[in-house]
C-alpha cells in the first residue's frame, strides 16, 4: 500500500498512541546530535539516543539536550544500535516508535505525520519516502542511481511495492516493533527491515517526507563501494538461506 498522505498536523491531539518514543542511532555525531535531540524534544516527544561506541562526545551532548542515552561500549553499526533503541523503548512500554537519523537530515515535523499514519486501523508501519508526491530530496545523481538499484533488489526479493528502500525515517506500532529483529549490524539493516515487514504480513503505508541534505549529512553517508557490498551480501544471504 503506497502513497497514503496523512493529515499534516504538528502533534496528535486525540490519539490511541499515548507513549511514542523516538529512536536515534548515533556514531560520532557530536556536532549535530544536540540540535537533532532539541528539535525532537521541542516537538513534544521522548527520545532515546543509542551512542554506538562513539569516540567523541555524542552521548554527553545528547544527554545535555534532553535525550535518554544508552551506550554501546564498541561500535556495532546502525542496525544494532536501532535494535538496542527499539528494545529499550519497548521496555518503557512505548506503544509506537519512530526511527530518526542523527545527522540532521530529518525534520521533527515529519514525526506527527508518520504517527498519524499508524493511527489508521490495521496499519503497523509507516515508511518515509523521498519519492512520493509532496516529498523533496535533492539527491546527488550517484546516490539516486544507487537507491534505484536498492529499490529494484528490495521489490524483487520482498514483493513490497515501496518507493524508497533506504530511508531512516519510519514509524511502527509496538506490535510492528516486536516483529523486527535486526541481525544485520551495518547499513544493510534498512533492507532487512523491509524483508521482515514482508515476512510479518503486517500492513504498511508510505508517507512523503522531506530530506534536507547538507555537506555534513552527505559526508556521513555510504560510499558507493560500501553500498554495492551491502547489496551483494543481502543477495547472497537470500540465495543460500
Amino acid at each position: 500500500m503506497s502513497g497514503y498522505e496523512p493529515p499534516m498536523i504538528e502533534r496528535l491531539n486525540v490519539s490511541r498512541i499515548r507513549n511514542p518514543w523516538i529512536v536515534v542511532a548515533a556514531y560520532n555525531e557530536a556536532p549535530m546530535v544536540g540540535s537533532v535531540v532539541s528539535g525532537i524534544r521541542r516537538a513534544g516527544y521522548t527520545v532515546v539516543v543509542v551512542d554506538d561506541g562513539s569516540s567523541d562526545r555524542t552521548g554527553d551532548v545528547a544527554l545535555l539536550a534532553g535525550a535518554v542515552v544508552v551506550r554501546h561500549p564498541v561500535n556495532l553499526g546502525q542496525g544494532a544500535a536501532l535494535q538496542t533503541g527499539i528494545d529499550y523503548a519497548l521496555k518503557q512500554r512505548a506503544d509506537a516508535l519512530v526511527t530518526f537519523d542523527a545527522d540532521g537530515q530529518h525534520s521533527p515535523m515529519a514525526i506527527a505525520a508518520l504517527l498519524a499514519a499508524i493511527e489508521q486501523p490495521g496499519i503497523d508501519f509507516a515508511l518515509g519516502s523521498r519519492f512520493l508526491t509532496g516529498a523533496t530530496a535533492n539527491l546527488p545523481v550517484s546516490r539516486r542511481i544507487l537507491l534505484s538499484a536498492a529499490l529494484w533488489f528490495t521489490r524483487a526479493s520482498t514483493g513490497l511495492p515501496v518507493t524508497d528502500t533506504h530511508n531512516g525515517l519510519r514509524a511502527m506500532t509496538a506490535r510492528g516493533a516486536r516483529a523486527i529483529s535486526l541481525r544485520q549490524n551495518r547499513m544493510a539493516h534498512a533492507s532487512e527491515i523491509l524483508h521482515q515487514i514482508a515476512q510479518s504480513r503486517l500492513r504498511f503505508v508510505e508517507v512523503p517526507v522531506n530530506i534536507e541534505y547538507s555537506a555534513y549529512s552527505l559526508g556521513k553517508g555510504q560510499r558507493i563501494t560500501d553500498a554495492l557490498a551491502i547489496l551483494i551480501d543481502l543477495f547472497a544471504r537470500r540465495l543460500y538461506r
